[in-house]
């Protein structure tokens, strides 16, 4: 076996085993979700951010919490009101005085934000300025205090939470913000299986308790390896092709697309299916990335980045519908994608 098999083959066992290590523990305390656990993980492999949205009692909050612990890193809750300032946040700079000298100075008392994960919990409901506080330390990693800059930890994860049925007193998150993040996934009602256990765990005198398997400096590692992770042309064409029938007012775009949304996904969305498809390969034991990987990732990276048209909304066509009818109607053999007329236009475009 050559030396590139063999590091592949590690590479692969190695996140297999942290998966593996990450979800035993994970099982201890979380009944069920998953497919939500599957997601965070890849998007924390890939060095992305999550947005959470679900109904309350669905343990979003307890399962970020355990997830901090199982991976050994610092872990701060954000409870977002109106009131929420950004110096709530990121810091503050304070006077402070030298008792032996008398002398007065500023240090910078730091924030929840810094820590490696963020729990953001119902981010909706704290105004735009407190947002975009969060914003700059979602994409620099660094928040700004005065004139100064500060550097947050390494890895560094958010995990937002919102409501989808209070909308009093809310402020929707802009565009902008929900881009930055990975995915959009849904917590959805335990089945009844699930809930049944969920009932007898815990409502019992008996607490399961979790232990680290990652450190800071491991899951470094492995967010290296998943960009290394080839990837064909092929299916990053495919990748392109269904992010881009998603842009209204460019060639190709299919008529139920340019009728039913007013805006399409950026280019951050390529980025983020590719690096989510490699993060899932090796979790499934691969060393390749495959149109499936693409697929079983198009909802929680699109579905949060289409503007639905008001016609779209008058009908009750969810964005998961518009992503299924893509998904449906772009080939995955890399012969009949070239070949058709349509992605043609696409691809020239």
């Amino acid at each position: 076996m050559s030396p590139d098999e063999l590091s592949a083959g590690a590479a692969v066992e190695s996140l297999g085993a942290a998966h593996r290590k990450i979800v035993a523990q994970l099982s201890r305390v979380i009944v069920g979700q998953t497919e939500v656990i599957d997601e965070l993980l890849i998007s924390l492999f890939s060095r992305g951010h999550c947005l959470l949205e679900g109904v309350p009692g669905l343990a979003k909050t307890l399962m970020i919490s355990t997830l901090s612990r199982t991976l050994n890193l610092s872990f701060s809750r954000i409870q977002f009101t109106p009131d929420l300032m950004p110096a709530d946040i990121t810091g503050t700079d304070v006077i402070e005085e030298n008792r032996s000298t008398g002398a007065r100075d500023f240090r910078f008392l730091e924030g929840p934000l810094f820590s490696n994960v963020i729990l953001a919990d119902e981010i909706n409901r704290t105004p735009p300025k407190t947002q975009a506080a969060l914003l700059e330390a979602m994409q620099e990693r660094q928040v700004s205090v005065g004139r100064v800059r500060h550097k947050l930890a390494d890895p560094f994860f958010v995990l937002a939470t919102q409501n989808p049925i209070e909308q009093e007193g809310t402020y929707p998150l802009p565009e902008a913000q929900q881009d930055r993040f990975m995915f959009k996934v849904f917590v959805r009602y335990p089945n009844f299986e699930e809930e049944f256990d969920v009932a007898r765990r815990t409502t019992s005198p008996l607490t399961d308790s979790v232990e680290p398997v990652l450190t800071a400096a491991e899951i470094l590692q492995l967010q290296r390896i998943v960009r290394e992770v080839p990837i064909s042309d092929h299916v990053i064409r495919y990748a392109l092709a269904l992010v881009r029938q998603t842009r209204v007012r460019e060639a190709g775009v299919p008529d139920f697309v340019a009728d039913q949304l007013s805006w399409g996904a950026g280019p951050r969305a390529v980025q983020f299916l590719v690096l989510g498809a490699k993060a899932r390969a090796l979790l499934q034991g691969r060393t390749h990335v495959t149109c499936e990987d693409i697929q079983a990732l198009a909802k929680p990276v699109l579905r949060h980045r289409l503007v639905l048209s008001f016609t779209a909304e008058s009908e009750g066509v969810a964005a998961d519908d518009l992503i299924e009818r893509l998904l449906a109607i772009t080939p995955t053999r890399e012969d009949e994608l070239t070949r058709d007329a349509r992605f043609q236009k696409i691809f020239a475009s």
